[in-house]
């Protein structure tokens, strides 16, 4: 591990675990926000923009974020961050203006979109090729159940008062001194010892299959808690525990990823990662029996594991270590935009043809691109 303490490396599993609070950890609170604020026109916008406004900020200003973490440095832009972080996510717990909640929310995805591109580049400073994946395995699970614990956190608050769940983002205070005591960055002279030399390559086509998997994966919290409950009358208690459990999943994937790549490359890896979602989406489309979700959901959640940790490690390892931050920026920000273009895109389709329709037809067409570019890399391969 290139000499890196297990206190750096922890370190950076539970700052990888605090980016998943971006959104989740107070989405329990958003009705009794629009209640409290019922006097303010267009209310209904504003709470829900108040669970978007972060993922549009990181998604449009982390390749920005990227060139300034290189200059200002990994280590002291993290510190920056967690300030930031526990300042702005905790504003909620005070604030009465509806404009200065979203001012709070604004900076707090800048916060988390600085987090998230030191996390990624210092992965790729400290770990090589197998350690490398083996770690972003755990560094997913990492995150999948900080998500899980983090929505059963905001829900359990939000019952006592709304702005309870506002106080989760303390766990940045906690964090901080880790950050300044154990956190190492490494410096070029260090990595050019123990680096070997990667070629530069062009990136672009990852960053649109890191944008494809989000736009796809993200139907699952937007979505599916409106099939569940509208169309099945199952209680908000039930979506939130089968949620939950896709989280879980999503970790069982991501530490499976490390295993898949000792056999298979990252664009294999990708189809076989896209496949199971869209069986996923097939599952859920033919649920029947509200309780047959529990088994279903974890379909997708396992998948997208596998996904998610695949695309980071496939950038990770086409770029070098001056490259890396800035790279980690624009992956960052595509994923992001994935995320909060998702329930855009995909509502004319809901529209159309109703929520359980909709996993069956996102469900078809992931299947038939997947067995198209299998037949046509078979074909491919004949002929050579």
């Amino acid at each position: 591990m290139n000499n890196i303490s297990r206190t750096a490396i922890f370190t950076l599993l539970l700052i990888s675990m605090t980016t998943m609070m971006s959104n989740v950890a107070i989405v329990t609170t958003l009705p009794r926000l629009k209640d409290y604020f019922s006097d303010i026109e267009n209310i209904e916008f504003y709470s829900r923009l108040m669970l978007t406004l972060p993922s549009l900020v990181i998604a449009f200003l982390s390749p920005f974020i990227g060139h300034f973490v290189y200059k200002f440095g990994k280590k002291n832009s993290a510190i920056l961050a967690l300030i930031i972080f526990s300042l702005t996510g905790t504003a909620g717990l005070y604030l009465d203006d509806i404009k200065s909640f979203l001012i709070s929310r604004a900076m707090f995805g800048i916060a988390v979109a600085t987090l998230m591109i030191v996390v990624t580049s210092l992965v790729g400073d400290y770990f090589k090729q197998e350690q490398r994946h083996k770690f972003m395995g755990y560094q997913s699970a990492f995150m999948a159940i900080g998500g899980v614990g983090f929505v059963i956190g905001g829900g359990v608050l939000s019952d006592i008062d709304w702005r309870l769940p506002f106080g989760i983002y303390f766990i940045g205070v906690v964090l901080l001194p880790m950050v300044i005591f154990f956190l190492a960055e490494k410096s070029k002279e260090d990595m050019s010892l123990i680096e070997e030399q990667t070629v530069q390559k062009k990136l672009i086509g990852i960053y649109g299959l890191a944008f494809f998997y989000m736009l796809i994966f993200f139907i699952l919290p937007t979505q599916i808690p409106f099939l569940i409950i509208d169309t099945f009358g199952a209680s908000g208690k039930m979506a939130s525990s089968i949620i939950a459990l896709a989280f879980l999943s999503n970790a069982i994937g991501a530490i499976s990823f490390s295993k898949l790549k000792q056999k298979y490359s990252f664009s294999t890896i990708y189809i076989i990662a896209l496949f199971i979602i869209g069986i996923g989406f097939l599952a859920i489309g033919n649920v029947h029996d509200v309780h047959l979700f529990y088994l279903t959901s974890p379909i997708m959640g396992f998948g997208g594991g596998i996904m998610m940790t695949n695309v980071t490690a496939w950038m990770l390892s086409r770029t070098s270590f001056e490259k890396r931050v800035k790279s980690s920026g624009y992956l960052t920000s595509f994923l992001f935009m994935g995320q909060f273009f998702s329930p855009i895109v995909f509502h004319p389709f809901v529209a159309y043809f109703g929520v359980q329709h909709f996993f069956i037809f996102i469900g078809c067409c992931l299947v038939t691109i997947v067995v198209v570019i299998t037949s046509f890399l078979r074909y491919k391969t004949k002929l050579t």
